[in-house]
C-alpha cells in the first residue's frame, strides 16, 4: 500500500485531491506527486483549485488538440451567460495587453496573428541564430569560467533568451534587465501565488510594457528595419495588417514566452544532468546526443506545468460530463511522466525511444517558439559542459514558489580552475 505525504489527500473513489500547491514539499519535487496521481487518480477535482485536472499522457494530448476546447470562451458566449464576474478595474491595462494574445485567442483571430509571425519561427530561419547564441554563450562564460564559480541564472541563463527574443523583434540588448523585470511580474497573473500586489504589479508592467512597445511600433513605422516587428508591422494576411492593439499583445507575449521557460529550463537541465551522475561529455558527444538529453530534460522537468482550456460545448471527457463554459486544467509535466509512455518515468534516461514530450503543447497552441528553445537549449548546454568540466553544484537548490512554472531560486556552481587542476 502506498504512503501519501501528509500534504496530499486523494480519494479515487470520487477522484477529489486535496492540495496545498504553495507547500513546498510540493512544489520543490512535484514530479513525486505527479507519479502518486498517476497510480491513484490521473483525472481529478483538485478541491484547493475547484476545478477538473487531467494527467494522463493520452488525455493531455488529446485536450490540446480538441477543437470542443478553447483557450477562450467570451467569442461564444457572454460573461452574464456565463455567470463570470467582470473584469476588474486595478487590471484594466493588463487585460488590454492580454486582448489578442496569442495564446489566448481562437481562429479565425489566431489564425491571422500566428500566420503573420509564424514564419520568423520556423526551424530553417531560427537555426541561423546558432552562431549568434554560441557567442553569447560563450562570451558570458568568458566572464566567469576564471572565478571558479557563479549562481547560473543571473550570469548566464536570465540573459541569453531574453538578449535573443529582444534581437529578432528588434530591441536593443540594454533593455534586458527591464524586460526582465516586466515579464516578471507579468506572469505573477499566472503564479498559485498570485495576490492583490501581484494583480497591481501585473498592471504596472503591462502599462510600462505595452507604452515601451507603442514607441517602438511609431519608430519601426518611421524607419523599417531588418527585424521580426518591421515584418509584423508591414505584411499583410488576405488584405489584413495587425492593428496597434494586436502587435502590442503579440510583441509581449512573444517577450515573455520567448524567454521565461528557457531560462527555467536551462537552470532545471543543468540541475538534473549533474544530479543524474551521468558523464556530460557522453549526453553531449554528438548532436543526436544532445538533442536527446535536451528532450529528456524538457520531459523530465518542464519549465510550464499547466495549460487551461474552456469547453466551448457540453462536451463528456473520462466519464466527467462538461458544460459550455467549464474550465478544466492540464497538467504537461505530469503528462510526461505517464507510465504507460514512459518506463520508469521518474528516472533521467536520454536514451530513451518512447512518445515525445508535451513541454511545448500541442494542436494550434503549440509553443511558437519551441524551436528556438529547442536551439537555444542544445547550444548553449554542450558550451557550458564543455567550458565547465567538473562542474558541480555548490549549493542545494531551491525551487522557487512559482507554480505552476517550476525554476530555480538560484544554482550555485563550482569548478576546479585550470591553474588550480595542474
Amino acid at each position: 500500500m502506498t504512503i501519501l505525504p501528509d500534504f496530499l489527500r486523494i480519494d479515487p473513489d470520487t477522484r477529489r485531491v486535496s492540495l496545498d500547491g504553495r507547500n513546498p514539499a510540493f512544489y520543490s519535487d512535484p514530479n513525486r506527486v505527479y507519479a502518486l496521481l498517476h497510480e491513484h487518480c490521473p483525472t481529478f477535482y483538485w478541491e484547493e483549485q475547484r476545478q477538473w485536472f487531467f494527467t494522463g499522457y493520452d488525455h493531455v494530448n488529446g485536450l490540446l488538440r480538441d477543437r470542443r476546447f478553447g483557450r477562450q470562451i467570451l467569442h461564444i458566449a457572454s460573461r452574464e451567460e456565463l455567470g463570470l464576474p467582470e473584469p476588474l478595474a486595478h487590471l484594466e491595462n493588463f487585460d488590454l495587453a492580454e486582448r489578442y494574445s496569442l495564446l489566448e485567442l481562437e481562429p479565425p483571430d489566431h489564425t491571422r496573428l500566428r500566420t503573420l509571425v509564424n514564419r520568423a519561427f520556423v526551424s530553417r530561419h531560427i537555426e541561423r541564430l546558432r552562431p549568434e547564441i554560441a557567442e553569447l554563450a560563450e562570451r558570458l562564460i568568458d566572464g566567469f569560467e576564471g572565478q571558479g564559480e557563479t549562481e547560473l541564472l543571473s550570469a548566464f541563463a536570465d540573459i541569453i533568451p531574453v538578449t535573443m527574443i529582444a534581437r529578432m523583434i528588434g530591441i536593443p540588448d540594454e533593455m534586458g534587465p527591464k524586460l526582465l523585470k516586466w515579464s516578471h511580474a507579468y506572469v505573477g497573473m499566472y503564479m498559485f501565488k498570485r495576490t492583490e500586489e501581484d494583480e497591481h504589479a501585473a498592471d504596472r508592467a503591462a502599462r510600462e510594457f505595452s507604452d515601451y512597445v507603442k514607441g517602438l511600433i511609431a519608430e519601426r513605422r518611421r524607419e523599417p528595419r531588418e527585424d521580426l516587428l518591421t515584418h509584423m508591422i508591414h505584411t499583410e494576411h488576405k488584405g489584413q495588417y495587425l492593428t496597434d492593439d494586436e502587435l502590442v499583445s503579440t510583441t509581449i507575449v512573444l517577450l515573455n514566452a520567448g524567454h521565461e521557460a528557457t531560462v527555467h529550463q536551462i537552470g532545471n537541465s543543468v540541475r538534473v544532468i549533474l544530479e543524474s551522475g551521468l558523464s556530460p561529455a557522453d549526453l553531449f558527444r554528438d548532436e543526436a546526443a544532445t538533442e536527446r538529453t535536451v528532450e529528456e530534460t524538457l520531459r523530465i522537468c518542464a519549465p510550464v506545468h499547466i495549460f487551461q482550456r474552456w469547453a466551448l460545448e457540453d462536451v463528456e471527457i473520462d466519464g466527467l460530463e462538461f458544460k459550455r463554459g467549464d474550465k478544466v486544467s492540464l497538467i504537461l509535466a505530469a503528462a510526461n511522466l505517464d507510465p504507460k509512455k514512459f518506463s520508469n518515468p521518474l528516472a533521467f534516461r536520454p536514451d530513451r525511444q518512447e512518445a515525445a514530450n508535451l513541454s511545448f503543447g500541442a494542436g494550434i497552441h503549440f509553443c511558437i517558439g519551441a524551436p528556438l528553445a529547442r536551439l537555444e537549449l542544445n547550444t548553449v548546454l554542450p558550451i557550458l559542459f564543455r567550458r565547465l568540466p567538473g562542474m558541480r553544484i555548490a549549493t542545494p537548490p531551491v525551487v522557487k514558489d512559482v507554480y505552476h512554472f517550476h525554476g530555480l531560486e538560484r544554482l550555485d556552481l563550482a569548478w576546479e580552475q585550470a591553474s588550480q587542476a595542474l
